[in-house]
């Protein structure tokens, strides 16, 4: 009778490959390529151009070309910023933004944490997504829609409030030729518009807090005020920080908003200065026009740089972890 003889299985002895160590990073990388592409060509690689914002910039006659002339101009350093801030209307620009900016983002949190945490308390679901979808509505509208609400409301011959005064006996207000209410109008438009998107999420970030915590905290004798500033709002911190920064940075890049509301000059923020700073009738100085936007950039480069660990604290908080 034959003996069955058992061959050992030797191990395996050869490493594995470098592609099959790095198999799954390769599959992550080919996903984030596209992206990563389509934001080096189209963000990162003309921010090359700010260096004309230091030159003098000039047209080769020999060779027209932009890589010809930006190496041929002559470097002028600070001079076409010292152009600027010699007029007024770079400090009233500046002047303007920042103004804009601080308003926006203290009331652009204060109230959306406000309105966050009323809807929290709410019990009722069919009233809580009533008021949700209500004041989420206004961030789905252009703000070519909502500029035409506002004219319906102040237009001096057929809007709804000059056409209240006539009827009390006032004279009709041409608001659009009034300076002075347009912090406010344009503060009342932005928050109107906005605050919903900021409620929800906040709302979001504190239905994701442990209701635990509030049980213990009753316990230990805190009340709703002890409650909001001990446990809300330092589990809400991240996402304030986040949604501070993305309002600072979408206020500073709001063009269409004070283009359809500001009717004077004085009020322009920078995203306004820049483009009229470009006249196509005299011809377009980039050098300056160049310096004008870094200008415009560096309140924005700063603040993200400075925040930067909490803005990805603020975005990462309510991701799923794996």
């Amino acid at each position: 009778m034959a003996t069955k003889t058992t061959e050992r299985l030797e191990p395996r002895t050869t490493s594995p490959s470098w592609f099959e160590k790095n198999k799954k990073t390769l599959v992550l990388l080919t996903m984030v390529a596209p992206v990563a592409i389509w934001l080096l060509l189209l963000r990162y690689l003309p921010m090359g151009g700010i260096v004309l914002a230091f030159k003098n910039y000039k047209v080769n006659p020999r060779n027209p070309s932009f890589i010809s002339n930006l190496i041929n101009s002559k470097w002028v350093g600070f001079k076409n910023f010292e152009f600027l801030f010699k007029t007024d209307s770079a400090w009233v620009m500046i002047r303007n933004t920042l103004a804009y900016n601080i308003v926006f983002i203290i009331l652009g949190v204060i109230i959306p944490v406000a309105f966050a945490i009323m809807m929290n308390e709410i019990t009722r679901k069919f009233f809580k997504k009533a008021y949700q979808t209500m004041m989420f509505f206004p961030y789905f509208l252009s703000w070519v829609v909502v500029s035409y609400f506002l004219n319906a409301l102040l237009d001096a011959q057929y809007g709804m409030i000059p056409a209240m005064q006539e009827a009390a006996g006032h004279a009709r207000t041409s608001w659009y030729t009034t300076p002075g209410p347009w912090p406010f109008i344009l503060t009342f438009a932005n928050l109107w518009k906005n605050v919903g998107y900021s409620t929800v999420l906040y709302l979001a970030a504190i239905t994701g807090i442990d209701t635990n915590q509030y049980e213990a905290a009753a316990i230990d004798g805190c009340g709703p005020v002890k409650i909001l500033y001990k446990i809300i709002c330092p589990m809400l911190s991240p996402s304030l920080v986040a949604c501070a920064l993305f309002q600072f940075m979408w206020s500073c890049n709001d063009f269409m908003g004070p283009l359809l509301y500001v009717q004077t000059p004085a009020k322009y923020p920078m995203s306004l200065f820049v483009k009229l700073s470009m006249d196509g009738d005299t011809g377009f100085a980039w050098n300056r026009i160049l310096a004008l936007s870094l200008i415009s950039i560096l309140p924005q480069l700063i603040v993200f740089f400075c925040a930067q660990d909490q803005f990805v604290e603020g975005i990462s908080a309510g991701a799923v972890k794996g």
